[in-house]
């Protein structure tokens, strides 16, 4: 029955079409039926089968192919599909050590498109280098651990569970948005929290971290085992 209720909702994202965010809804789902005590092989069996759905949809759109195989050769159509891609690997590579300097970035002024949003980690590690990229991700970690200590010291399953999910979308958005960047998953249009621009990203994730300080708050004596 969960499933369905998430069903319904990723094929009316997936209509608009926007593969990305129900991709991330998804993932969430999944983590929060884990949480809530579903059976592994359950879990595995619900993502074996949305597989060839994702294939399916990878492939239906001429854009979409065009990502993918610019995602498994960037270079080689550099020109092309790739381009915003190669960029991006570009930008992260020569950051070196310890970046370029704070507003040093060349390839964000009209060689990398989006560096505000969907690619301000590639201008974050050209700026501030491989420091700099370990502080943000650290912060990102800090993020996971921390709500995962809230979610077990909950006081209820609904908080529990409420905790784990708001913890999960921030941080697999960051996870999505920095794979993207770097090469690891097809580029889709995923914000970093708290650093892309846009104001209605920033205040969801605002919001998710005041909601989870309140739970934080109403702690029971002894965290689940």
């Amino acid at each position: 029955m969960p499933l369905g209720v998430v069903g319904v909702l990723l094929v009316l994202i997936g209509l608009e079409p926007d593969l990305g965010t129900p991709a991330l809804i998804f993932s969430i789902a999944l983590l929060l039926l884990f949480v809530a005590g579903a059976r592994v092989s359950s879990v595995l069996g619900v993502m074996a089968a949305a597989v060839p759905v994702i294939a399916i949809e990878l492939w239906r759109k001429p854009y979409r192919r065009a990502r993918l195989l610019s995602f498994l050769s960037p270079f080689e159509n550099i020109k092309g599909a790739g381009y915003q891609l190669a960029q991006s690997i570009l930008a992260v590579g020569s950051g070196g050590w310890f970046g370029k300097g704070i507003g040093a970035s060349k390839l964000k002024l009209g060689y990398l498109p989006t560096p505000h949003t969907d690619f301000i980690f590639p201008v974050i590690c050209e700026e501030l280098g491989l420091a700099g990229a370990a502080v943000v991700l650290a912060l990102f970690s800090t993020i996971l651990i921390r709500g995962v200590r809230i979610a077990r010291a909950a006081p209820n399953l609904f908080g529990t569970l409420l905790a784990a999910g708001i913890s999960f979308m921030i941080v697999l958005q960051a996870f999505f948005n920095v794979a993207m960047s770097i090469g690891l998953v097809p580029t889709k249009g995923i914000a970093l929290p708290f650093l892309s621009y846009g104001g209605s990203s920033l205040l969801t994730s605002m919001i998710g971290i005041g909601i989870l300080l309140n739970i934080s708050r109403q702690t029971r004596a002894e965290p689940l085992k």
